[in-house]
């Protein structure tokens, strides 16, 4: 049987209270996985490690996004992501009469959300509310204290829920980087050619990985597949019923997805047998999901053909889907652009710092073609600005 490698050399040591925080959140999940039987589902471990009450990564009140954290999104960057962003928002709100609303979903340090409100007061096109999903409460308090500075003009606007309205919605839902972070069931095609779901068992000195035979809907889904023995890759069991809820809450409108992942058949592919699953602690990325527990970020890639399946599914419309480069062009990122962008010796600090962003936003070798955005409508059949330079829709 394989097992994911462990290379997590090279890495900085945690801090005194980020190991005790750590160690802590070891052991609850060691009690758990005993009472269990001494095994649990990779994707249980995963759930744990991020989203344990007051200990997951993303629940624990320590700084995740930017310079001081692990990662950068593109929102961090700059103004350019968000600015475009707002100018795809502003034209699916003026396309819906009455009042709309904007959700964002994980809104991280709350950038995207004050750059986005900026820019639609520009524009001319607010909305009635700004909702953001955020199940921790230190970075419901850091998104907060974001808007206040940045966009204090509008903090009135600002609603923070735990979970979809209970009203359907007109309007837009923002999800950036959101799905990387959903728990995946980690599976492995043996050398028999059956499938073989990932377990993770506790040891003396930490984690150990486990397996057992896949059934049910999962073999189901590693069949359809058709992958090779010795592959090892991921599955979204949630991304159905995730979908399905944001159709249910959205009356009238579109839902914009950015993420890095690919269509089915490259996220499946040959030279991809040993997965997508990634971590990633202070900059620095590696394979080993079992260490740092609840102080390492834990992602995988997206399959953006499961999310077009379920938005059909749950009766959407799949309106768009390209590069992340090839929608902020769509969405007027050439309107940003520095007018001396050819001749750097004419621009001004900010505008080089500008051309940089624009550089790691678009470029193939950075988040240009990794990132992808996918539209989804409900009751909304206008063609997309952001999908304008290149639709792709037909590799899904």
């Amino acid at each position: 049987m394989y097992f994911p490698p462990q290379n997590i050399s090279g890495l900085p040591d945690p801090d005194k209270v980020s190991a005790e925080h750590s160690h802590k959140l070891a052991m609850q999940i060691k009690q758990i996985i005993i009472e269990k039987g001494g095994a649990i589902p990779f994707s249980e471990f995963m759930n744990l490690g991020l989203y344990a009450p007051a200990m997951g990564y993303y629940v624990a009140g320590q700084h995740r996004f930017g310079a001081e954290g692990d990662f950068v999104t593109a929102p961090e960057l700059g103004d350019v992501f968000g600015r475009c962003m707002a100018r795809q928002v502003a034209q699916v709100l003026t396309g819906i009469d009455g009042e709309c609303d904007v959700i964002e979903f994980g809104a991280g340090s709350g950038k995207l959300a004050a750059t986005l409100i900026k820019e639609l007061e520009l524009l001319d096109v607010l909305p009635e509310r700004y909702l953001i999903l955020e199940t921790s409460p230190d970075l419901q308090q850091r998104q907060q204290q974001t808007i206040s500075q940045q966009a204090p003009q509008h903090v009135e606007r600002f609603v923070w829920l735990d979970s979809m309205p209970e009203q359907a919605i007109n309007g837009v839902i923002l999800a950036n980087e959101v799905l990387d972070a959903m728990p995946v069931e980690m599976f492995a095609v043996d050398d028999e050619g059956d499938s073989q779901q990932y377990l993770v068992k506790a040891s003396e000195d930490g984690f150990q990985w486990g397996s057992r035979p896949a059934d049910g809907n999962l073999a189901e889904q590693i069949a359809q597949l058709d992958l090779p023995a010795g592959y090892s890759s991921e599955l979204n069991p949630a991304v159905d019923g995730w979908i399905a809820m944001l159709a249910e809450g959205l009356e009238q409108g579109v839902v914009l997805l950015i993420d890095y992942g690919f269509p089915r058949h490259e996220y499946y592919h040959p030279q991809r047998s040993a997965g997508t699953l990634m971590c990633h602690y202070r900059h620095h990325s590696h394979s080993d999901p079992l260490a740092l527990v609840g102080i390492q970020d834990i992602t995988a890639h997206v399959d953006f053909t499961a999310v077009a399946e379920a938005a059909v599914a749950a009766e959407m419309d799949v309106l768009g889907f390209t590069t992340q480069a090839n929608f902020l062009l769509g969405s007027g990122l050439t309107e940003l652009m520095p007018i001396d962008k050819l001749n750097e010796a004419k621009l001004t600090k900010e505008q080089l710092t500008m051309n940089h962003e624009i550089q790691m936003l678009t470029s193939p070798a950075e988040m240009g073609e990794l990132f992808k955005v996918i539209a989804l409508g409900k009751n909304f059949d206008q063609q997309l600005a952001g999908f304008s330079f290149r639709d792709l829709r037909g590799k899904l």
